[in-house]
């Protein structure tokens, strides 16, 4: 049996209640910023695109953890997505995402952890009411 190192999953299975961008930086590669190099972000290593990490906010109410980080390649800086008219959040929809299961050592105890990443990241179109139908 071949199984992928990254496993293709479904935004609606991440994120069924959606999410929310809370910001985006550069994800350094900390074995390039240990040995002091000029320009210690992540690079993919299939393509050489520069790495995003986006902090997202996970809108479902009975998620395990609110705040996670999917990291996206990219030349330049992906844009936020607008504001939801009336609030603070910026809906984001990714594309091509995917999981990749590791092992956190850190602690006492090893745990199960992931990563998510996704090769693309785009605003999310609210859904519009029918005419005449109210909020």
């Amino acid at each position: 049996m071949a199984v992928p190192r990254r496993i293709p999953v479904r935004f609606e299975d991440v994120f069924p209640a959606g999410a929310f961008v809370l910001g985006v930086e550069a994800a350094n590669d900390y074995e390039k910023a240990k040995a002091g190099a000029p320009d210690p972000q992540e690079r993919d290593p299939n393509t050489g695109e520069r790495i995003w990490t986006v902090r997202v906010l996970d809108a479902d109410p009975a998620a395990r953890q609110a705040e996670l980080k999917v990291k996206v390649p990219g030349e330049v800086q992906p844009m936020l997505p607008e504001v939801l008219a009336g609030t603070p959040f910026r809906p984001v929809l990714f594309e091509g995402l995917t999981i990749t299961p590791w092992v956190d050592k850190n602690g006492n105890f090893p745990k199960q952890a992931y990563a998510l990443r996704a090769s693309r990241m785009r605003p999310a179109v609210p859904a519009r009411r029918p005419a005449g139908v109210a909020a």
